[in-house]
């Protein structure tokens, strides 16, 4: 009697992680929705309208979030758009599904070199020359070119001194 709660439990539990297991899919599965979604985000981004590509691809990555080609994409749109720190998210969530992709590597490594992280981008370099090993490897070399020419200069404004204030009123002094 003792044991019945415990093994109904047990049953329940081996049930529950059995159907969950059979309904997955496995990791090189993505959703054909989602693909046809990038598809479609690539096209919208090559006729320059990153609106829609962006949409596209959010919605891709709602079907099928493990879909790693929609993060390196919305991540070019980011570049393309000037903004370096979405860029280096969007990458870091695609090397998160595959941690050797090294074209999310590169470009990772480019946009971190345009927010002046240089020291970071060595280190994706130094991932990207591990991958490839002895043989030549473009995305190693475009990142060392990036890290070479350095972060873009940026220029600022001139400060404007602050006025003077002025001096107080002949009734104050007095």
């Amino acid at each position: 009697m003792r044991f019945t709660a415990i093994s109904a439990a047990l049953a329940l539990m081996l049930l529950s992680v059995s159907s969950a297991l059979v309904a997955q899919r496995p990791d090189d599965q993505i959703d054909p929705r989602s693909i046809a979604l990038v598809s479609e985000g690539r096209a919208a981004q090559a006729a320059g309208n990153f609106d829609r590509a962006t949409d596209a691809y959010e919605s891709a990555l709602a079907i099928d979030p493990r879909n790693r080609e929609a993060f390196t994409a919305l991540a070019e749109v980011a570049t393309a758009r000037g903004l370096p720190g979405k860029a280096i998210r969007m990458y870091g969530e695609a090397l998160r599904l595959e941690p050797n992709d090294v074209q999310a590597l590169r470009g990772q490594g480019v946009a971190m070199v345009q927010k002046g992280a240089v020291e970071r981008a060595n280190q994706n370099l130094a991932k990207i020359k591990t991958i490839c090993g002895s043989k030549a490897c473009a995305d190693g070399t475009i990142l060392a070119a990036a890290i070479a020419k350095g972060p873009p200069v940026t220029t600022t404004a001139a400060a404007e001194p602050a006025p003077a204030t002025p001096d107080k009123p002949e009734s104050a002094k007095q």
